[in-house]
Protein backbone atom coordinates (compact mmCIF):
# COMPACT_ATOMS: atom_id res chain seq x y z
CA UNK A 1 0.00 0.00 0.00
CA UNK A 2 1.13 4.14 -0.66
CA UNK A 3 3.44 4.89 1.87
CA UNK A 4 3.60 8.64 0.40
CA UNK A 5 0.91 11.04 0.87
CA UNK A 6 -0.40 11.00 -2.59
CA UNK A 7 -2.22 7.78 -2.21
CA UNK A 8 -5.07 6.08 -3.30
CA UNK A 9 -7.29 2.95 -2.60
CA UNK A 10 -5.80 -0.28 -4.28
CA UNK A 11 -8.06 -2.10 -6.89
CA UNK A 12 -9.47 -5.93 -5.38
CA UNK A 13 -8.77 -8.54 -7.52
CA UNK A 14 -11.68 -9.23 -9.45
CA UNK A 15 -13.30 -12.46 -10.67
CA UNK A 16 -11.76 -13.79 -14.26
CA UNK A 17 -14.47 -15.03 -16.08
CA UNK A 18 -17.71 -12.14 -15.83
CA UNK A 19 -20.60 -13.34 -18.13
CA UNK A 20 -22.71 -10.84 -19.66
CA UNK A 21 -25.47 -9.71 -17.60
CA UNK A 22 -28.61 -8.56 -18.58
CA UNK A 23 -32.16 -6.94 -17.63
CA UNK A 24 -35.50 -6.78 -18.36
CA UNK A 25 -38.53 -4.52 -17.06
CA UNK A 26 -41.72 -6.26 -17.05
CA UNK A 27 -44.90 -4.89 -15.98
CA UNK A 28 -48.54 -5.42 -15.43
CA UNK A 29 -51.88 -4.36 -14.27
CA UNK A 30 -55.43 -4.91 -13.18
CA UNK A 31 -58.27 -3.44 -10.57
CA UNK A 32 -61.63 -4.45 -8.55
CA UNK A 33 -64.30 -1.61 -7.99
CA UNK A 34 -62.75 -1.49 -4.74
CA UNK A 35 -58.85 -0.98 -5.51
CA UNK A 36 -56.39 -0.14 -7.83
CA UNK A 37 -53.63 -2.47 -8.75
CA UNK A 38 -50.83 -2.92 -11.12
CA UNK A 39 -46.57 -3.48 -10.43
CA UNK A 40 -43.47 -3.78 -12.54
CA UNK A 41 -40.34 -5.95 -11.79
CA UNK A 42 -37.02 -5.16 -13.04
CA UNK A 43 -35.05 -8.17 -13.35
CA UNK A 44 -31.33 -7.90 -13.33
CA UNK A 45 -29.09 -10.94 -13.91
CA UNK A 46 -25.91 -9.35 -11.84
CA UNK A 47 -23.59 -12.80 -12.49
CA UNK A 48 -23.29 -15.61 -14.54
CA UNK A 49 -21.48 -18.69 -15.31
CA UNK A 50 -21.22 -22.42 -16.63
CA UNK A 51 -24.25 -23.77 -14.96
CA UNK A 52 -25.18 -21.24 -12.82
CA UNK A 53 -26.33 -16.96 -12.53
CA UNK A 54 -27.59 -14.94 -9.81
CA UNK A 55 -30.29 -12.18 -10.52
CA UNK A 56 -32.16 -9.64 -8.82
CA UNK A 57 -35.62 -8.17 -8.95
CA UNK A 58 -36.96 -4.90 -7.88
CA UNK A 59 -40.39 -5.19 -7.52
CA UNK A 60 -42.67 -1.83 -7.54
CA UNK A 61 -46.49 -1.41 -5.92
CA UNK A 62 -48.24 0.76 -8.83
CA UNK A 63 -51.61 0.47 -7.19
CA UNK A 64 -53.40 0.58 -3.59
CA UNK A 65 -51.06 -0.26 -0.47
CA UNK A 66 -50.58 -3.91 -0.24
CA UNK A 67 -50.07 -5.90 3.49
CA UNK A 68 -48.35 -8.99 1.92
CA UNK A 69 -47.69 -10.02 -1.58
CA UNK A 70 -46.83 -13.21 -4.13
CA UNK A 71 -44.92 -12.77 -7.31
CA UNK A 72 -44.84 -15.30 -9.81
CA UNK A 73 -43.19 -15.45 -12.86
CA UNK A 74 -42.37 -17.78 -15.97
CA UNK A 75 -38.70 -19.47 -16.88
CA UNK A 76 -38.87 -19.89 -20.66
CA UNK A 77 -35.37 -21.86 -21.35
CA UNK A 78 -35.69 -24.30 -18.62
CA UNK A 79 -34.37 -22.38 -15.63
CA UNK A 80 -34.09 -23.25 -12.04
CA UNK A 81 -34.06 -21.07 -9.23
CA UNK A 82 -31.48 -23.01 -6.56
CA UNK A 83 -31.65 -20.56 -3.15
CA UNK A 84 -32.86 -17.37 -2.82
CA UNK A 85 -33.37 -14.27 -0.19
CA UNK A 86 -35.59 -11.85 0.96
CA UNK A 87 -38.80 -14.11 0.03
CA UNK A 88 -39.66 -17.64 0.32
CA UNK A 89 -39.20 -19.52 -3.44
CA UNK A 90 -41.06 -22.76 -5.15
CA UNK A 91 -41.23 -23.66 -8.35
CA UNK A 92 -43.33 -26.16 -10.28
CA UNK A 93 -42.06 -26.55 -13.69
CA UNK A 94 -41.53 -23.46 -15.47
CA UNK A 95 -43.67 -21.30 -12.65
CA UNK A 96 -42.13 -20.01 -9.84
CA UNK A 97 -43.61 -18.19 -6.53
CA UNK A 98 -41.76 -15.95 -3.93
CA UNK A 99 -43.79 -15.35 -1.06
CA UNK A 100 -42.83 -12.09 1.05
CA UNK A 101 -41.09 -12.07 4.52
CA UNK A 102 -42.34 -10.81 7.41
CA UNK A 103 -40.10 -7.94 7.19
CA UNK A 104 -40.94 -6.49 3.53
CA UNK A 105 -44.76 -7.97 3.10
CA UNK A 106 -46.09 -3.93 3.56
CA UNK A 107 -45.75 -2.28 -0.06
CA UNK A 108 -47.17 1.07 -0.11
CA UNK A 109 -48.57 2.76 -3.40
CA UNK A 110 -44.82 3.35 -5.26
CA UNK A 111 -43.33 1.35 -2.65
CA UNK A 112 -40.47 -1.18 -3.94
CA UNK A 113 -38.94 -4.59 -2.51
CA UNK A 114 -36.10 -6.03 -3.96
CA UNK A 115 -35.15 -9.92 -3.56
CA UNK A 116 -32.86 -12.22 -5.54
CA UNK A 117 -31.83 -15.77 -6.36
CA UNK A 118 -28.85 -17.92 -7.61
CA UNK A 119 -30.34 -20.12 -10.68
CA UNK A 120 -29.08 -22.55 -13.04
CA UNK A 121 -29.12 -22.69 -16.33
CA UNK A 122 -28.77 -24.67 -19.97
CA UNK A 123 -25.41 -22.76 -20.96
CA UNK A 124 -26.86 -22.05 -23.89
CA UNK A 125 -29.43 -19.30 -22.89
CA UNK A 126 -30.60 -17.44 -20.31
CA UNK A 127 -33.50 -14.79 -21.44
CA UNK A 128 -35.58 -13.21 -18.39
CA UNK A 129 -38.45 -14.74 -17.42
CA UNK A 130 -42.45 -13.60 -18.97
CA UNK A 131 -45.59 -13.24 -16.93
CA UNK A 132 -44.40 -11.48 -13.93
CA UNK A 133 -47.31 -10.97 -11.67
CA UNK A 134 -48.17 -9.73 -8.14
CA UNK A 135 -51.10 -10.90 -5.95
CA UNK A 136 -52.26 -12.43 -9.58
CA UNK A 137 -51.92 -9.15 -11.26
CA UNK A 138 -49.89 -8.95 -14.62
CA UNK A 139 -47.09 -6.31 -13.80
CA UNK A 140 -47.39 -4.44 -17.37
CA UNK A 141 -46.12 -1.00 -15.77
CA UNK A 142 -49.37 1.28 -15.11
CA UNK A 143 -52.21 0.61 -12.62
CA UNK A 144 -55.77 0.72 -13.86
CA UNK A 145 -59.07 0.56 -11.82
CA UNK A 146 -60.85 -1.77 -14.86
CA UNK A 147 -59.64 -5.40 -14.52
CA UNK A 148 -57.31 -6.89 -16.94
CA UNK A 149 -54.64 -9.00 -17.20
CA UNK A 150 -52.25 -9.08 -19.60
CA UNK A 151 -49.16 -10.85 -20.65
CA UNK A 152 -45.97 -8.92 -20.00
CA UNK A 153 -43.65 -7.88 -22.62
CA UNK A 154 -40.10 -5.57 -22.06
CA UNK A 155 -40.56 -1.93 -21.63
CA UNK A 156 -37.69 0.19 -22.03
CA UNK A 157 -34.91 0.25 -19.86
CA UNK A 158 -35.72 3.08 -17.17
CA UNK A 159 -32.78 5.77 -16.80
CA UNK A 160 -33.20 6.20 -13.03
CA UNK A 161 -32.75 3.34 -10.51
CA UNK A 162 -35.90 1.74 -9.10
CA UNK A 163 -36.18 2.55 -5.68
CA UNK A 164 -35.88 -0.04 -2.71
CA UNK A 165 -37.32 1.10 0.85
CA UNK A 166 -35.68 0.48 4.05
CA UNK A 167 -37.50 -3.45 5.34
CA UNK A 168 -38.76 -1.75 9.02
CA UNK A 169 -36.90 -4.61 11.19
CA UNK A 170 -33.36 -6.84 9.85
CA UNK A 171 -34.33 -9.11 7.21
CA UNK A 172 -33.99 -12.42 7.89
CA UNK A 173 -34.07 -14.15 4.67
CA UNK A 174 -35.43 -17.37 3.83
CA UNK A 175 -34.31 -20.34 3.01
CA UNK A 176 -30.71 -20.58 3.65
CA UNK A 177 -28.40 -21.00 0.62
CA UNK A 178 -26.91 -24.40 0.01
CA UNK A 179 -23.66 -22.51 -0.41
CA UNK A 180 -21.69 -20.74 1.91
CA UNK A 181 -18.42 -19.41 2.58
CA UNK A 182 -15.23 -21.73 2.37
CA UNK A 183 -12.73 -21.43 5.22
CA UNK A 184 -10.22 -21.36 2.59
CA UNK A 185 -10.12 -19.80 -1.24
CA UNK A 186 -8.90 -20.77 -4.63
CA UNK A 187 -9.17 -18.50 -7.86
CA UNK A 188 -8.84 -18.23 -11.43
CA UNK A 189 -8.12 -14.24 -12.75
CA UNK A 190 -8.16 -12.76 -16.02
CA UNK A 191 -6.03 -10.92 -17.72
CA UNK A 192 -5.52 -7.04 -18.17
CA UNK A 193 -9.41 -5.35 -18.40
CA UNK A 194 -9.19 -2.05 -17.64
CA UNK A 195 -6.04 0.24 -18.54
CA UNK A 196 -5.33 3.86 -18.92
CA UNK A 197 -6.80 5.78 -21.68
CA UNK A 198 -4.05 7.41 -23.81
CA UNK A 199 -5.30 11.51 -23.61
CA UNK A 200 -3.90 14.96 -22.59
CA UNK A 201 -4.66 13.53 -18.82
CA UNK A 202 -1.26 11.59 -18.68
CA UNK A 203 -3.15 8.96 -17.09
CA UNK A 204 0.28 6.01 -16.16
CA UNK A 205 -2.24 3.91 -13.42
CA UNK A 206 -5.76 2.87 -12.99
CA UNK A 207 -6.85 1.30 -10.15
CA UNK A 208 -8.90 1.09 -7.08
CA UNK A 209 -12.31 0.46 -8.68
CA UNK A 210 -15.33 0.28 -7.35
CA UNK A 211 -18.13 -1.46 -9.96
CA UNK A 212 -22.45 -1.84 -9.90
CA UNK A 213 -24.22 -3.77 -12.34
CA UNK A 214 -27.48 -2.06 -13.28
CA UNK A 215 -30.02 -2.40 -15.87
CA UNK A 216 -27.47 -4.48 -17.84
CA UNK A 217 -24.47 -2.02 -17.83
CA UNK A 218 -21.21 -2.08 -15.94
CA UNK A 219 -20.09 1.39 -13.83
CA UNK A 220 -16.98 1.68 -12.80
CA UNK A 221 -15.33 4.24 -10.80
CA UNK A 222 -11.18 4.00 -10.25
CA UNK A 223 -8.79 6.24 -9.48
CA UNK A 224 -6.09 7.48 -11.77
CA UNK A 225 -2.50 8.87 -11.26
CA UNK A 226 -0.91 10.88 -13.85
CA UNK A 227 2.39 11.27 -15.02
CA UNK A 228 3.23 13.81 -12.33
CA UNK A 229 1.94 11.63 -8.94
CA UNK A 230 -1.21 13.18 -9.14
CA UNK A 231 -4.73 11.01 -7.75
CA UNK A 232 -8.30 11.96 -9.42
CA UNK A 233 -11.05 10.11 -10.70
CA UNK A 234 -12.40 8.23 -13.65
CA UNK A 235 -16.00 6.72 -14.71
CA UNK A 236 -16.14 4.12 -17.33
CA UNK A 237 -19.29 2.28 -18.53
CA UNK A 238 -19.66 -0.89 -20.92
CA UNK A 239 -22.27 -3.58 -21.24
CA UNK A 240 -19.94 -6.31 -20.98
CA UNK A 241 -16.40 -7.23 -19.77
CA UNK A 242 -14.94 -7.85 -23.24
CA UNK A 243 -15.78 -3.87 -24.03
CA UNK A 244 -13.85 -2.75 -20.73
CA UNK A 245 -10.70 -1.94 -22.69
CA UNK A 246 -12.13 0.42 -25.17
CA UNK A 247 -14.34 2.07 -22.96
CA UNK A 248 -13.47 5.82 -22.70
CA UNK A 249 -13.16 7.47 -19.35
CA UNK A 250 -14.93 10.61 -18.31
CA UNK A 251 -12.61 12.24 -15.86
CA UNK A 252 -13.56 13.88 -12.13
CA UNK A 253 -12.16 17.21 -13.63
CA UNK A 254 -15.12 17.06 -15.81
CA UNK A 255 -17.77 16.83 -13.51
CA UNK A 256 -18.49 19.43 -11.02
CA UNK A 257 -16.43 17.20 -8.79
CA UNK A 258 -13.47 19.03 -10.38
CA UNK A 259 -9.45 18.43 -9.83
CA UNK A 260 -7.56 18.33 -6.85
CA UNK A 261 -6.80 15.53 -4.50
CA UNK A 262 -9.95 12.73 -4.49
CA UNK A 263 -9.44 9.96 -5.01
CA UNK A 264 -10.63 5.83 -4.08
CA UNK A 265 -14.33 6.23 -4.83
CA UNK A 266 -16.85 3.76 -3.68
CA UNK A 267 -20.33 3.46 -5.27
CA UNK A 268 -23.84 2.45 -4.46
CA UNK A 269 -27.39 3.32 -4.51
CA UNK A 270 -29.37 4.88 -1.85
CA UNK A 271 -32.80 3.62 -2.37
CA UNK A 272 -34.33 5.97 0.07
CA UNK A 273 -33.40 8.78 -1.58
CA UNK A 274 -33.31 7.69 -4.78
CA UNK A 275 -29.86 8.61 -5.52
CA UNK A 276 -26.59 7.42 -6.20
CA UNK A 277 -23.41 8.07 -3.75
CA UNK A 278 -19.95 8.11 -4.52
CA UNK A 279 -17.53 8.21 -1.80
CA UNK A 280 -14.11 9.36 -1.69
CA UNK A 281 -10.61 9.96 0.04
CA UNK A 282 -9.60 13.92 0.13
CA UNK A 283 -6.87 13.60 2.50
CA UNK A 284 -7.89 15.30 5.17
CA UNK A 285 -11.45 14.34 5.16
CA UNK A 286 -14.17 11.87 3.48
CA UNK A 287 -16.00 13.26 0.85
CA UNK A 288 -19.14 12.20 -1.64
CA UNK A 289 -21.13 13.48 -4.48
CA UNK A 290 -24.40 12.51 -5.40
CA UNK A 291 -26.54 11.67 -9.00
CA UNK A 292 -29.86 10.92 -10.14
CA UNK A 293 -28.81 8.90 -12.96
CA UNK A 294 -25.54 6.95 -13.10
CA UNK A 295 -25.72 6.48 -16.75
CA UNK A 296 -24.60 10.13 -16.71
CA UNK A 297 -21.23 10.75 -15.54
CA UNK A 298 -21.21 14.50 -15.56
CA UNK A 299 -24.12 14.38 -13.41
CA UNK A 300 -22.40 13.71 -10.01
CA UNK A 301 -22.71 16.76 -7.47
CA UNK A 302 -19.64 19.29 -6.37
CA UNK A 303 -18.02 17.54 -3.37
CA UNK A 304 -19.66 17.82 0.21
CA UNK A 305 -17.96 16.25 3.74
CA UNK A 306 -19.11 13.60 6.15
CA UNK A 307 -17.33 15.27 8.95
CA UNK A 308 -16.47 18.37 10.08
CA UNK A 309 -12.76 17.46 10.33
CA UNK A 310 -10.69 14.28 11.29
CA UNK A 311 -12.49 12.17 14.23
CA UNK A 312 -10.17 12.83 17.39
CA UNK A 313 -10.14 8.61 17.67
CA UNK A 314 -8.41 8.69 14.29
CA UNK A 315 -6.19 11.63 14.87
CA UNK A 316 -4.78 9.63 18.27
CA UNK A 317 -4.31 6.46 16.27
CA UNK A 318 -3.14 7.66 13.04
CA UNK A 319 0.64 7.66 13.90
CA UNK A 320 2.54 8.22 10.91
CA UNK A 321 -0.04 6.67 8.18
CA UNK A 322 -3.18 8.30 6.17
CA UNK A 323 -6.78 8.20 6.20
CA UNK A 324 -7.64 6.05 3.51
CA UNK A 325 -10.23 3.94 1.48
CA UNK A 326 -14.02 5.34 2.76
CA UNK A 327 -16.50 2.48 2.89
CA UNK A 328 -20.21 2.63 3.37
CA UNK A 329 -23.08 -0.11 4.34
CA UNK A 330 -26.46 0.13 5.78
CA UNK A 331 -28.80 -1.66 7.57
CA UNK A 332 -32.64 -1.64 8.37
CA UNK A 333 -31.46 1.10 10.75
CA UNK A 334 -28.43 2.50 10.24
CA UNK A 335 -26.12 3.80 7.58
CA UNK A 336 -21.72 2.88 8.81
CA UNK A 337 -18.95 4.46 7.39
CA UNK A 338 -15.57 2.81 7.47
CA UNK A 339 -11.77 3.31 6.79
CA UNK A 340 -8.53 2.80 7.85
CA UNK A 341 -5.17 4.63 8.63
CA UNK A 342 -2.22 2.59 6.92
CA UNK A 343 -1.88 1.83 10.72
CA UNK A 344 -3.38 -1.01 11.41
CA UNK A 345 -6.49 0.20 12.39
CA UNK A 346 -10.28 0.05 11.27
CA UNK A 347 -12.69 3.12 12.02
CA UNK A 348 -16.52 2.63 12.22
CA UNK A 349 -18.82 5.74 12.36
CA UNK A 350 -22.88 5.72 11.99
CA UNK A 351 -25.88 7.40 11.73
CA UNK A 352 -29.60 6.58 11.02
CA UNK A 353 -30.57 5.37 7.33
CA UNK A 354 -33.01 8.71 8.28
CA UNK A 355 -30.41 11.00 8.40
CA UNK A 356 -27.74 10.05 6.14
CA UNK A 357 -25.26 11.10 5.11
CA UNK A 358 -25.43 13.52 8.02
CA UNK A 359 -24.59 13.26 11.75
CA UNK A 360 -21.59 10.90 11.06
CA UNK A 361 -20.43 10.11 14.56
CA UNK A 362 -19.96 7.79 17.03
CA UNK A 363 -16.31 7.06 15.32
CA UNK A 364 -14.81 3.61 17.29
CA UNK A 365 -11.88 1.50 16.06
CA UNK A 366 -13.95 -1.54 14.86
CA UNK A 367 -11.15 -3.52 14.71
CA UNK A 368 -7.05 -3.73 14.41
CA UNK A 369 -3.89 -5.21 14.36
CA UNK A 370 -0.90 -4.42 16.14
CA UNK A 371 1.38 -5.33 13.22
CA UNK A 372 0.10 -3.01 10.27
CA UNK A 373 0.99 -4.50 7.40
CA UNK A 374 -1.53 -7.18 8.20
CA UNK A 375 -4.18 -5.41 8.30
CA UNK A 376 -3.36 -2.16 6.09
CA UNK A 377 -6.18 -0.78 4.00
CA UNK A 378 -8.75 -1.50 1.28
CA UNK A 379 -11.29 -2.06 3.41
CA UNK A 380 -14.72 -3.57 1.45
CA UNK A 381 -17.65 -4.91 4.07
CA UNK A 382 -20.60 -7.16 2.60
CA UNK A 383 -23.92 -8.43 3.62
CA UNK A 384 -23.27 -11.69 2.30
CA UNK A 385 -26.99 -12.89 0.91
CA UNK A 386 -29.18 -15.53 2.54
CA UNK A 387 -27.39 -15.48 5.37
CA UNK A 388 -27.31 -13.04 9.14
CA UNK A 389 -23.31 -13.11 8.08
CA UNK A 390 -20.89 -9.86 7.07
CA UNK A 391 -18.07 -10.51 5.36
CA UNK A 392 -14.62 -7.86 5.69
CA UNK A 393 -12.12 -7.76 3.34
CA UNK A 394 -8.98 -6.12 4.39
CA UNK A 395 -5.67 -5.33 2.53
CA UNK A 396 -1.79 -6.63 4.03
CA UNK A 397 1.30 -5.98 2.76
CA UNK A 398 3.23 -9.35 3.19
CA UNK A 399 6.65 -10.91 3.48
CA UNK A 400 7.81 -10.09 0.23
CA UNK A 401 6.59 -6.46 -0.06
CA UNK A 402 3.73 -7.69 -2.43
CA UNK A 403 0.07 -6.92 -1.67
CA UNK A 404 -2.74 -9.51 -1.16
CA UNK A 405 -6.40 -9.27 0.23
CA UNK A 406 -7.30 -11.47 3.66
CA UNK A 407 -11.11 -11.80 5.04
CA UNK A 408 -13.12 -11.59 8.34
CA UNK A 409 -17.08 -12.40 8.84
CA UNK A 410 -19.58 -11.14 11.58
CA UNK A 411 -22.84 -11.54 12.91
CA UNK A 412 -23.37 -7.78 12.20
CA UNK A 413 -21.99 -4.66 10.90
CA UNK A 414 -21.21 -3.35 13.68
CA UNK A 415 -20.20 -6.84 15.71
CA UNK A 416 -16.62 -8.02 16.51
CA UNK A 417 -14.48 -9.68 13.28
CA UNK A 418 -13.17 -13.19 13.06
CA UNK A 419 -10.15 -14.05 10.62
CA UNK A 420 -11.78 -16.29 7.97
CA UNK A 421 -8.59 -16.16 5.43
CA UNK A 422 -6.57 -13.81 6.89
CA UNK A 423 -2.99 -14.34 7.10
CA UNK A 424 0.23 -15.23 4.63
CA UNK A 425 -0.77 -19.15 5.00
CA UNK A 426 -4.46 -18.86 4.46
CA UNK A 427 -5.26 -15.59 2.38
CA UNK A 428 -8.23 -14.32 0.77
CA UNK A 429 -6.93 -13.35 -2.27
CA UNK A 430 -3.16 -13.40 -3.35
CA UNK A 431 -0.69 -14.91 -5.54
CA UNK A 432 -0.57 -17.98 -4.23
CA UNK A 433 -3.99 -19.07 -4.45
CA UNK A 434 -4.68 -17.46 -7.76
CA UNK A 435 -4.08 -18.97 -11.60
CA UNK A 436 -4.37 -16.68 -14.71
CA UNK A 437 -6.33 -17.88 -17.49
CA UNK A 438 -3.30 -17.35 -20.26
CA UNK A 439 -1.29 -19.51 -17.98
CA UNK A 440 0.97 -16.84 -17.24
CA UNK A 441 0.39 -15.11 -14.15
CA UNK A 442 0.51 -10.63 -15.27
CA UNK A 443 0.96 -9.34 -11.47
CA UNK A 444 1.76 -11.19 -8.16
CA UNK A 445 -0.28 -8.04 -6.40
CA UNK A 446 -3.62 -8.32 -5.41
CA UNK A 447 -4.74 -4.82 -4.09
CA UNK A 448 -7.48 -2.76 -3.57
CA UNK A 449 -10.68 -3.43 -5.19
CA UNK A 450 -14.79 -4.32 -4.86
CA UNK A 451 -16.59 -7.46 -5.29
CA UNK A 452 -19.43 -7.76 -7.41
CA UNK A 453 -22.35 -7.41 -5.74
CA UNK A 454 -25.84 -9.65 -5.95
CA UNK A 455 -27.44 -6.17 -5.94
CA UNK A 456 -26.67 -2.10 -5.95
CA UNK A 457 -28.62 -0.54 -3.24
CA UNK A 458 -27.00 0.12 -0.37
CA UNK A 459 -26.87 -2.74 1.70
CA UNK A 460 -24.02 -3.93 -0.36
CA UNK A 461 -25.48 -7.89 -0.69
CA UNK A 462 -23.17 -10.52 -2.24
CA UNK A 463 -24.00 -14.08 -3.22
CA UNK A 464 -21.96 -16.39 -1.65
CA UNK A 465 -21.98 -18.56 -4.68
CA UNK A 466 -18.60 -17.88 -7.53
CA UNK A 467 -17.54 -14.59 -6.26
CA UNK A 468 -15.51 -12.06 -8.44
CA UNK A 469 -13.50 -9.60 -7.08
CA UNK A 470 -12.16 -6.53 -9.30
CA UNK A 471 -8.83 -6.16 -7.98
CA UNK A 472 -5.63 -3.79 -9.01
CA UNK A 473 -2.85 -5.33 -10.23
CA UNK A 474 1.08 -4.22 -11.20
CA UNK A 475 3.33 -6.17 -13.94
CA UNK A 476 6.15 -7.31 -11.33
CA UNK A 477 8.88 -5.04 -11.63
CA UNK A 478 11.03 -1.88 -9.72
CA UNK A 479 9.65 1.11 -9.80
CA UNK A 480 10.93 4.45 -8.38
CA UNK A 481 7.92 5.46 -5.80
CA UNK A 482 4.67 3.81 -5.52
CA UNK A 483 3.20 6.68 -7.44
CA UNK A 484 5.19 5.77 -10.42
CA UNK A 485 3.40 1.78 -10.24
CA UNK A 486 1.54 0.83 -13.49
CA UNK A 487 -1.53 -0.18 -11.36
CA UNK A 488 -4.65 -2.08 -13.90
CA UNK A 489 -7.36 -3.63 -13.79
CA UNK A 490 -8.22 -7.02 -13.34
CA UNK A 491 -11.05 -9.67 -12.25
CA UNK A 492 -10.88 -12.77 -10.54
CA UNK A 493 -13.32 -15.47 -9.86
CA UNK A 494 -13.43 -18.21 -6.98
CA UNK A 495 -12.98 -21.50 -8.08
CA UNK A 496 -13.60 -23.53 -5.53
CA UNK A 497 -17.28 -22.46 -4.48
CA UNK A 498 -19.50 -24.21 -2.08
CA UNK A 499 -22.83 -23.71 -4.40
Amino acid sequence: MNVSHHRSRWLAACVAAVAAAGVAVLAGVASSSAASAGCSVAYTVSSQWPGGFTAGLAITNLGSPLSSWTLTWNFTAGQQVTQGWSATYTQSGTQVTAVNESWNGSLATGGSATIGFNGSWNNSANPAPANFALNGVACTGSASPSPTATTPTPTPTPTTPTPTPTPTSSPSPTPTPTGSLPGSFSWSSSGVLISPHSDSHNIIAVKDPSVVNYNGQWYVAASTVNSSGSYSMEFLSFSSWSQAASAVPVYADQTPIGGGYKTAPMLFYFAPQKLWYLTYQTGSNIGYSTNTNIANPYGWSATQYFYSGMPSIISQNIGSGYWVDSWVICDSANCYLFSMDDNGHLYRSQTSVANFPNGMGNTVIAASNSSPYSFFEADNVYKVAGTNQYLLIVEAINSSGHRYFTAYTSNAINGSWTPLAANQSNPFIAASNVTFASGTAWTQDFSSGEMIRAGYDQTLTISPCHIQYLYQGDAPGSYSNYNAIPWRIGLVTQTNSTC
